[in-house]
C-alpha cells in the first residue's frame, strides 16, 4: 500500500467551516465559523494562508463575489470545497472511525 498524505487537523477544519458557511462562504464566515463550532480563533494570514494552500491542492475553488452594499463596495472570494475535498474529508473521517472503533469506553468516559 503506497503512502497517503492526509489532510491536517487545521485543513480539515477549515475545510468543514466552508461547507458549514454555505453561500456565505467568505473569510469572516469562515473564521466565525470556526470560533462557534470548533472554539478556535484564527488569525487572518494563517486562515488565507490555509485557504491557499487548500485550493492550491485542489481541495478548495474560490470566486470572486462582485461588488455590493453587503460587500461595502469591495470584492470578496467566495470559497468552496471541491468534489476532491469532499473525498479526502470523508476518507479523513473514515480513518479516524477506524481508528476509534472499539475504543468507546475510553478513560471510562463515553465517547461521540
Amino acid at each position: 500500500m503506497g503512502e497517503r498524505a492526509f489532510l491536517g487537523e487545521f485543513e480539515q477544519m477549515v475545510l468543514l467551516a466552508v461547507l458549514q458557511s454555505g453561500d456565505v462562504a467568505f473569510g469572516p464566515a469562515i473564521s466565525a465559523e470556526l470560533e462557534v463550532r470548533a472554539g478556535r480563533q484564527v488569525s487572518r494570514g494563517a486562515l488565507y494562508a490555509t485557504l491557499d494552500r487548500l485550493e492550491k491542492k485542489g481541495l478548495l475553488h474560490w470566486e470572486i463575489e462582485a461588488a455590493s452594499s453587503r460587500s461595502r463596495g469591495n470584492r470578496r472570494r467566495r470559497f468552496s470545497v471541491t468534489e476532491k475535498g469532499r473525498e479526502e474529508l470523508l476518507d479523513a473521517r473514515r480513518a479516524f472511525d477506524n481508528l476509534w472503533a472499539g475504543l468507546d469506553d475510553l478513560a471510562g468516559r463515553t465517547v461521540g
